[in-house]
């Protein structure tokens, strides 16, 4: 298991997987607490390019849009993802994430999904070089939700998330500050329409505003709370069936994060704290408003074959604009379904290098589902 050296602050910019500081933000990049809520947390809509929000519906309709729920021809389903993390330096980061629903009637569901990231040993030590002991850093987010058609065509969802950051497990007090866990709760909102023909054909659509929370932050400082990601996603989805078993579906979906963006440093240091001081102290519901000033913007386009609803083939291409961090990658994917079990595969094709290299370059992921009492 590899363990890794940081400074004791570095615990806090500990996203060398996902940019986290908003010192980091002179780039130009848009920096967030908590950025494993952006990880795409199942395998299907990974072989796709990330597009989640408007496909069919399966057990991880929780965490990309709740109000698809209502619409499964399953009564109950569950899905456990694993999904490994920057496995070309370490190989004990990674992100487990589990969801299922229960439909109540043939209009209302209740959902629930947890995801949890490691992120390894850590090794901490002082600006010496001096060791100051270890710790295991790890993030976790539990979601309850509920949805329900509201007419035959269109299904809408709301979701309670609690939010756990513990980026700062064992590391010591530094300058005198003392570290602790971050925790927040949020909110998600979403509509789902469906106006698909009775063998599956036709198409769908789905809006999702997710993480509206509060601000999250390390210390006891309450000035220095830094934004979660909060997000607003638009996807459609149309879907061709014919011959009775060939089913074949193009998705695309715009995601915008509603994070305003750090301000930039001029060198006078009045001004610079003045501006600072600003963006930590206006409120969360102005910021997501004042984010649509910046250009943080992402995109995905999927595909997927499915034969006789038991072999899936998919593939996808996803793309952001700079101050979302500026990566593009192809993604490739697999699915399998035999009776009440589904098997979905996940491969993200290497792009980019540096800051811009996607933390699951070179990884397969995989999807295990159960479906209790699938319709056929």
């Amino acid at each position: 298991m590899m363990r890794k050296k940081l400074l004791a602050p570095a615990c806090l910019l500990l996203a060398g997987c996902c940019l986290l500081s908003p010192a980091f933000a002179q780039n130009d990049i848009i920096t967030t607490a908590t950025p494993f809520l952006r990880i795409s947390p199942d395998a299907r809509a990974g072989g796709m390019g990330d597009a989640g929000i408007a496909i069919s519906p399966d057990a991880n309709s929780a965490f990309w849009n709740i109000a698809k729920t209502p619409f499964t021809t399953s009564p109950t389903a569950v899905s456990v993802t694993y999904t490994p993390w920057l496995q070309d330096i370490a190989k004990d980061v990674y992100m487990i994430t589990l969801a299922g629903y229960h439909k109540l009637d043939e209009d209302q569901a209740f959902s629930a999904g947890i995801r949890y990231f490691n992120l390894g040993n850590i090794d901490f030590t002082d600006f010496t070089g001096t060791p100051t002991g270890s710790g295991r850093p790890f993030e976790f987010a539990i979601d309850l939700g509920y949805s329900r058609k509201i007419s035959s065509t269109l299904g809408l969802g709301v979701a309670l998330r609690y939010i756990n950051s513990d980026l700062a497990n064992g590391a010591p007090p530094n300058n005198g500050v003392a570290y602790k866990a971050g925790s927040t709760v949020a909110a998600d909102l979403s509509l789902y329409g469906d106006n698909t023909t009775e063998d599956g054909q036709g198409f769908t659509y789905g809006l999702s505003l997710s993480n509206l929370g509060g601000k999250i932050g390390y210390t006891d400082n309450a000035e220095t709370k830094d934004y979660i990601p909060a997000n607003m996603g638009l996807g459609g989805a149309y879907t061709w069936a014919f011959q009775e078993m060939h089913k074949f579906t193009l998705a695309a979906e715009v995601n915008k994060l509603l994070v305003p963006a750090f301000p930039k440093l001029t060198g006078d240091t009045d001004a610079d704290d003045a501006a600072i001081n600003e963006y930590h102290s206006q409120s969360v519901f102005s910021s997501w408003f004042k984010s649509f000033s910046d250009n943080a913007y992402s995109g995905s386009l999927g595909a997927e074959y499915t034969y006789d609803n038991m072999f899936s083939i998919r593939a996808g291409y996803y793309k952001e604009t700079k101050q979302m961090g500026n990566r593009s990658y192809f993604t490739a994917g697999v699915g399998i379904k035999y009776q009440i079990y589904g098997f979905n595969f996940s491969y993200l094709a290497p792009s980019g290098n540096g800051v811009t290299r996607n933390p699951l370059s070179n990884t397969l992921r995989f999807s295990l589902l159960f479906d209790f009492g699938a319709q056929e």
